[in-house]
């Protein structure tokens, strides 16, 4: 990911600059929200984090590795399918680390004050987990059944469409009368689930079983429509 810009990019850069640019805007445009702006936005830039990794990431770099073989002589070789699943989900979490701890700190220094309640922190652990495996499916629909090219410009495009009027990284409040519809994308339960454990110190047990269900119908797509080369 550090040789690759646009992986940094997608993976640091953008949640960054959305953290310290949200909470500069709240301040200069005296932007109300029920708490601190910088306690608002961090969990949901967390959540942009795994989107951005989770489905375009990891979208673009197995439709570019279909595209030149890689998938299809990894699944012919001694590795299993399964150890080229786990490896790929290690991957992934090993990505997210780094993003949390990134992400974590610059909203310390930005002021952060996120709950000390274990529980809480517990919940934000299993939405993290369950949002990861429902981006990650959608991400493998994708690149299993669009050529390199197309999965490139649609998982970016869904990035964007999401991080803007997913309720990602504001509140769902702000979408006015879409905010239900948002809450049942994944990208709103998964902000709006964060917000809930980090934030107001709860679990949010709504947007775990939406996240499980996006997850439960993403696998069941991907593995029906992946094709390997």
């Amino acid at each position: 990911m550090l040789r690759n810009g646009e992986q940094l990019l997608l993976a640091v850069v953008i949640p960054v600059l959305v953290l310290t640019g949200g909470v500069l805007a709240a301040k200069t445009m005296d932007v109300e929200f029920d708490a601190p702006a910088v306690d608002v936005l961090t969990p949901g830039v967390l959540a942009l984090a795994v989107l951005s990794t989770a489905f375009t990431s990891l979208a673009i770099a197995t439709g570019f590795e279909r595209r030149y073989g890689l998938i299809k002589r990894l699944g012919a070789s001694p590795l299993p399918r399964h150890g080229l699943l786990l490896g790929k989900v290690g991957a992934l979490l090993s990505v997210l680390l780094l993003q949390t701890l990134v992400i974590g700190g610059v909203a310390q220094l930005l002021g952060w004050t996120p709950t000390t309640d274990p529980l809480a922190w517990l919940a934000a652990l299993l939405l993290v987990v369950l949002g990861t495996a429902a981006f990650a499916s959608l991400g493998l629909l994708l690149a299993g059944v669009l050529r390199a090219e197309a999965t490139l410009a649609a998982a970016n495009l869904v990035f964007l469409l999401l991080m803007v009027g997913g309720a990602v990284v504001l509140p769902a409040s702000f979408y006015g009368g879409f905010a239900k519809v948002a809450t049942l994308l994944p990208s709103g339960a998964l902000g709006e689930g964060l917000r809930s454990a980090l934030l107001d110190g709860e679990a949010d047990v709504r947007a775990m079983l939406v996240l499980l269900v996006w997850a439960a119908v993403g696998s069941i797509a991907a593995a029906r429509t992946f094709r390997w080369e």
